[in-house]
Parts: structure tokens; sequence; C-alpha cells
């Protein structure tokens, strides 16, 4: 992508193309009571899109940085910070494959993974940490009350930036993959930051999931164990990959239902409220 096509970027209208066609399970959450929409985050390099929602009276609320599926931020994303809003945080979801690419208009996932497979950690950490100094500088979010929630490949970077960032108070992962081999652009993966981690990560995963072993979700659990880690993993035994995700087949309400219960509980005992 140029540098202007970098710069001008923006969120995609809707849900992703290859996320078609939507579930009518799919949960909307009206802007009652909330502002919300587009801003552009100021990174290094840049601007880059994100949506942002909050309740429309008030400020320096709980933040809460929401971090995209696959499928980059699409209506989906967008939702789940207007469900965080309504409970009074301020939801960030920066567009983290803004210079890659835009995912939200292809249809085949092999396609999706070719760009998502060039986006370098180091750039995701940079770029959530632009989205903190955005909220600081702002007023709009007390930083210090910070937590993240991510889901998919998103689930992934919660645990990566529970260990880099320090101001950081809690993080939920939903169905992040854990082990992976080491590459230039991914030099860790969660487990390798087990012992590491600054704070607290509440990980929610399918016990039924085909593309995050069960194994590997009891890999993670033993190093945790081993690093006296205050962070703890649930393991849904009738879910599978993205049960959170109500737009989408893989849905289960019970589970989804029981989690984002726990997200909440976890980030108020945690000092994100």
């Amino acid at each position: 992508m140029t540098r202007r096509g970098f710069v001008t970027a923006t969120l995609a209208a809707g849900f992703a193309f290859a996320a078609r066609p939507v579930s009518a399970a799919t949960i909307t959450t009206d802007e009652t009571g909330l502002t919300t929409g587009e801003i552009r985050i100021l990174t290094a390099d840049g601007h880059i899109p994100a949506y942002r929602a909050k309740p429309k009276k008030g400020n320096a609320f709980p933040v809460v940085l929401v971090v995209q599926e696959i499928f980059g931020v699409h209506e989906h994303i967008k939702d789940i910070c207007r469900r965080l809003a309504k409970l009074g945080y301020v939801a960030i979801a920066p567009e983290l494959y803004a210079r890659q690419g835009n995912v939200s208009k292809m249809t085949d996932i092999d396609d999706i993974r070719k760009v998502v497979s060039k986006v370098p950690d180091a750039q995701v950490l940079a770029d959530l940490d632009a989205t903190v100094a955005w909220i600081k500088e702002s007023g709009e979010g007390n930083v210090e009350r910070l937590g993240i929630t991510g889901f998919c490949w998103g689930g992934r970077i919660v645990w990566l930036y529970a260990a880099h960032h320090p101001r950081l108070k809690a993080g939920v992962a939903w169905y992040g993959r854990l082990v992976g081999t080491p590459n230039a652009l991914q030099p860790t993966h969660p487990i390798d930051v087990a012992s590491s981690l600054k704070v607290p990560v509440l990980g929610l995963y399918g016990a039924e999931d085909q593309g995050i072993p069960l194994d590997t979700v009891e890999q993670m659990k033993t190093a945790l164990r081993a690093a006296d880690s205050p962070s703890e993993i649930v393991i849904y035994p009738n879910a599978g990959h993205a049960f959170y995700a109500d737009y989408r087949p893989s849905y289960r309400k019970d589970a989804a239902e029981d989690g984002w219960t726990r997200l909440q509980e976890w980030l108020k005992r945690h000092g994100v409220s």
C-alpha cells in the first residue's frame, strides 16, 4: 500500500465480505446515549483509522482497547465497542492491518491470511501504544484504568500486549493462538511470555476449537502455573473457535454470554472500571 493509500485508509462499512452471509442471531447494539464513529490515530509513520464508542455524557472513562478478528475492524468489532460503551467504557478498535491492505472486501480467507501474515507484531504493539497516547491526549479516557480484549487474531495480541505495556491493568483474550514457530515478524508467542506478563489475562477458549488444539491451551495453563501467574484460562466444553461471534454459525450463546459476564467481572476486579 502506498503512503497516500495508508494515510487515507478508512474502516469497513458493514460486515467483512468473507464473513457473510450474516447470521439471524447477530446482535446489534444501538447508539442511544453513545458517541460513536471513526477517528484517526497518529502513529510514527502516518495515521490509522479506528472505531471509537463512548458514553455521550462525561469524560475520563475507563478504557478498553478492542483488537480485531482476522476480518479486521468490521461491524461485529464495532458492535463490541458499543457494548463496552454501554457499560461505561471508552472502547477503541484501531485498524491494525492499515499498512498491509484492506481485508474487508476480500472473500477468500486465504487471501486474507496472506495480508495478515505480513503484519509485524512490533507494528501492532506500537499502534496500540499510539492508540493509548491518543486516548490520553484527547482526555476522553483515563489510561490509568486501561484494559484490552481481543478475538481470534486479536486474542493472541492480548497476551503479547499484556507483556508489553506498563500501564495496562488487565486483558481478556478470546480464543487467541498460544503457540507457534517464531519468525522475523512474530518473534514470540503467548506461551513465550507467560512468565513475563505484566498484568493478569483471562483466556477464553473452546474445547472443540480445530484451529487451537486443546493440548496447546493446556501447555499455556501449565506455563502460567509455573510462573505463579494470576492469569486464568476458561475452557468451554461445547464450543469451538469464534464462539462469541454472534454473526457466524460458530456462535454458542451460553459460552458467549458466560464469557461476556466473566470479561466484565475480570476488568472490574483488576481496576478497569
